[in-house]
């Protein structure tokens, strides 16, 4: 039974990759194809080929089944980490610890932000982007990180271009500083790694490296071309 599945997807695949690649050719121009789907298509087209010469299409066939198996084993332990540490961080929300954070951060982000007004509510997202940064939520600091962008525009005195302190801002979630990689221990978990852990004291070297790095280059080079300017003074100019 298992090999006839096989057999019936080894053919499925063969025909499939011809019909996207006839799609591809005679109709590209009615779909529009990301340029990352050239690479899946190149990677498939390979694999097909290559195992087509050497008669081994039943061990991509198993690779599929195998890799597909282990993807979603993956999707599921992510699924209750990151409901794990998005409840945490709501928690944090509502119990006002993420407000006591971006008080004790005010400082630091009025030195590295010093654009940002006092009191305003932009610290607090960038606090909480730095947090769930650090927490190795990325899916979850990407929308705070992009709140506290849409704040920094709101202040920006020129709206077509970024401010010192965009820039600075998408330095650091570049840099990504992660104290827990919860999301690569997950994976590694998943996979099957002995001691997923381990990876957390050279994790938090190199994104702390390169997290000060950022904000550093980030600095510098506002330093060497020239501070925005109101239209108006443009104008008035």
């Amino acid at each position: 039974m298992l090999r006839q599945t096989t057999n019936i997807l080894k053919y499925y695949l063969m025909i499939n990759f011809f019909r996207q690649l006839y799609i591809l050719i005679f109709y590209r121009k009615n779909y529009k194809i990301k340029p990352m789907n050239y690479i899946w298509y190149f990677l498939i087209a390979v694999s097909i080929v290559y195992g087509a010469l050497n008669g081994t299409l039943n061990e991509v066939a198993n690779a599929v089944f195998s890799g597909t198996q282990l993807a979603v084993k993956i999707i599921l332990t992510l699924l209750g980490i990151m409901t794990f540490w998005l409840g945490i961080m709501k928690i944090a929300e509502k119990s006002g610890i993420v407000e006591f954070i971006s008080k004790l951060l005010r400082p630091l982000a009025k030195f590295i932000f010093p654009e940002i007004p006092k009191d305003s509510p932009v610290i607090g997202d960038i606090a909480m982007n730095f947090s769930a940064n650090a927490l190795g939520l990325a899916n979850a600091a990407t929308p705070i990180g992009i709140k506290a962008m849409e704040g920094l525009q709101e202040i920006n005195k020129d709206k077509n271009s970024a401010s010192d302190s965009m820039c600075i801002l998408l330095a650091m979630n570049t840099a990504g500083f992660q104290l827990i990689p919860a999301t690569v221990i997950a994976i590694l978990a998943a996979s099957g790694f002995e001691n997923p852990t381990i990876i957390i004291v050279p994790t938090l070297i190199v994104t702390a490296t390169a997290f000060i790095s950022a904000i550093i280059i980030a600095k510098i080079f506002g330093k060497i071309f020239p501070p925005q300017v109101k239209k108006e003074d443009v104008n008035a100019l």
